[in-house]
């Protein structure tokens, strides 16, 4: 299996030349279906648009037609990292602090594998999270297996896309409260807009 992070060694420079932050590198699937998945963000938005994600698929294809550090055959797939994002970098804990999280662990802390709770931020090198019906652990960041944010209305809330060119707006009727007749000219004549 190919090491991961030679390459995101390869790929970090292509994601900064053109200005995004490389989120995550990482290869799955069998030897028949192998996906090299490749996470980035624009620092200001943390978000890409798809014209971001073609270009930096270019750049990544032509670098590795040249440089071929994949031996076996695999799909790219070049995205921003979503709502329900991971997080990959001991910044990535400071920058969501507030948001609610799940972090599984290398090994048990305090009989616990897995942490979900609200990220409280990081103090020298350390993750603070207000952990579900318990209290506040403070884990190192070599201590993290994998984390991601959980889908929460406050998240939806404070990550808005960057474009919404070709979201159809839809119109919503008020329904009639309960008990209430209803004009049968209404009823007949809806969806004739």
């Amino acid at each position: 299996m190919t090491d991961t992070a030679k390459l995101a060694q390869l790929i970090e420079p292509e994601a900064n030349a053109l200005g995004f932050d490389l989120v995550r590198v990482k290869m799955f699937g069998n030897r028949d279906d192998l996906t090299l998945q490749v996470m980035a963000e624009r620092p200001d938005t943390r978000q890409l648009t798809i014209d971001d994600c073609a270009e930096l698929s270019r750049r990544i294809s032509d670098l590795f037609d040249e440089k071929d550090p994949i031996a076996e055959a695999y799909r790219l797939e070049v995205s921003s990292p979503g709502i329900d994002r991971p997080l990959t970098r001991l910044k990535d804990f400071a920058d969501w602090a507030g948001h609610e999280a799940r972090i599984h662990l290398t090994a048990p802390v305090d009989g616990r594998k897995q942490l979900t709770g609200f990220l409280k931020g990081v103090e020298d090198g350390r993750i603070t999270i207000d952990v579900n019906k318990h209290e506040p652990m403070t884990i190192g960041f070599d201590q993290v297996a994998n984390a991601k944010l959980l889908l929460t209305d406050a998240l939806i809330a404070s990550t808005r896309p960057l474009s919404l060119d070709g979201v159809e707006e839809e119109e919503f009727e008020e329904e009639a409260p309960e008990g209430a007749e209803s004009n049968p000219d209404d009823i007949m004549n809806e969806g004739q807009d």
